[in-house]
């Protein structure tokens, strides 16, 4: 338990001000230059980039739909001051539902995320990538409908999100940037549909973690909570709610920046990676889910919303907007991919193409089916 406390008193940094969401959390306004990220050492000295030094252009198709935007929870309660970042409070509870602070805020090195030829123990996929390779990427942006899945075990999660990937796990350098929206009531203690990034360099081995419970990511914004609750989610055959995420390799300075909506929360700093300190190689989009029934039976966890690809728009998850970023720092639609699900029968991936959305895919399903063990 001493443990436990000598790390939050080192990830909680003294507030400014402090905001109660309605939703339980405590979100503490925590001067930027005093936030977790440069408790790294390969941070010491490092100069805070306050805004990208330019944006990616586009000149590409509009695609658009009858669709709205999702808020943050906490932005009902207050804001925080200019000069500060808005920082979720982690707490004992938070620690204590992990099973032990080595794993707080880690994949659990039996349950690693994945690349296409990754290994997949564990987690269970719904996914697509350009159809046509690429030597090098400068970033993704993709839109998100969001939901609230049902998590049928506290240790499991489901999510939908983007990867950006250079490197191996046969070499034990893979380095990834991962942002999405996820269900994950270990790590949160709830069932809400969350906002969340990830990152490694080692193939999730020693470096990275879950939003800001390590020391990496700087974050520039005042209204963004990562990790914060996302409200409304979509609901079946009614409304869906959709997030928008970019991250891109800053042509100056080689920092990955993270667009969410149309706010520029933060960045990877470049030193923080090796493969990634020049370019990606790899950009996925699409869902993930973590069984941890034995012996082959499933349990029900659903992706995104529960349902097939089939079922379309207003049923089904969705990924649209699909575009990386080239070494000109221009976006561009993605032509083409190619969807991929490890079991198709309990979850699965399809795309399509029309005028109104491009190239885009649906995905998820029903954990446990009469298909699904």
């Amino acid at each position: 338990m001493e443990k436990i406390k000598q790390y939050l008193e080192k990830i909680n940094k003294p507030a400014v001000k402090s905001v109660e969401s309605p939703d339980g959390d405590i979100i503490d306004c925590i001067p930027v230059d005093k936030q977790p990220a440069f408790d790294n050492p390969l941070l010491k000295n490092h100069n805070i980039q306050m805004a990208p030094s330019t944006m990616p252009t586009y000149t590409g198709g509009n695609y658009t739909y009858n669709t709205e935007s999702v808020r943050q929870v906490w932005n009902d309660a207050g804001s925080c001051p200019d000069g500060t970042v808005p920082i979720r409070r982690t707490t004992i509870e938070d620690v204590l539902r992990a099973g032990s602070l080595s794993q707080f805020g880690k994949k659990k090195l039996n349950y690693i995320s994945r690349t296409v030829t990754g290994p997949t123990t564990g987690h269970e996929y719904a996914i697509a990538h350009p159809t046509q390779p690429q030597s090098s990427i400068y970033g993704t942006m993709a839109t998100f409908n969001v939901w609230d899945p049902y998590i049928e075990v506290d240790n499991e999660f489901s999510l939908s999100q983007l990867w950006i990937t250079a490197g191996s796990y046969q070499d034990m350098d893979l380095n990834t940037i991962e942002a999405g929206w996820q269900v994950y009531p270990m790590l949160y203690g709830d069932r809400s549909a969350r906002l969340f990034i990830y990152w490694t360099r080692d193939a999730y081995q020693t470096t990275g973690c879950y939003n800001l419970l390590c020391s990496g990511f700087v974050q520039t914004d005042t209204s963004v909570v990562i990790a914060g609750a996302l409200s409304p989610v979509s609901t079946y055959g009614g409304t869906q709610y959709e997030i928008t995420l970019l991250i891109w390799k800053d042509p100056s300075t080689g920092n990955w920046w993270m667009r969410y909506q149309n706010i520029n929360v933060g960045y990877w700093p470049a030193n923080l990676f090796t493969r990634l300190s020049t370019y990606a190689t790899t950009a996925e989009w699409g869902g993930e889910i973590v069984n941890t029934s034995p012996n082959g039976v499933h349990t029900s966890t659903d992706m995104g919303s529960g349902h097939f690809p089939p079922e379309g728009f207003g049923k089904a998850s969705y990924i649209r907007n699909l575009q990386n970023v080239d070494s000109t720092n221009t976006l561009y639609s993605v032509q083409s991919i190619t969807t991929y699900a490890d079991h198709p029968n309990c979850y699965d991936a399809k795309s399509y193409k029309d005028t109104n959305w491009g190239v885009y895919f649906y995905f998820g399903g029903s954990g446990k089916n009469s298909l699904c063990p």
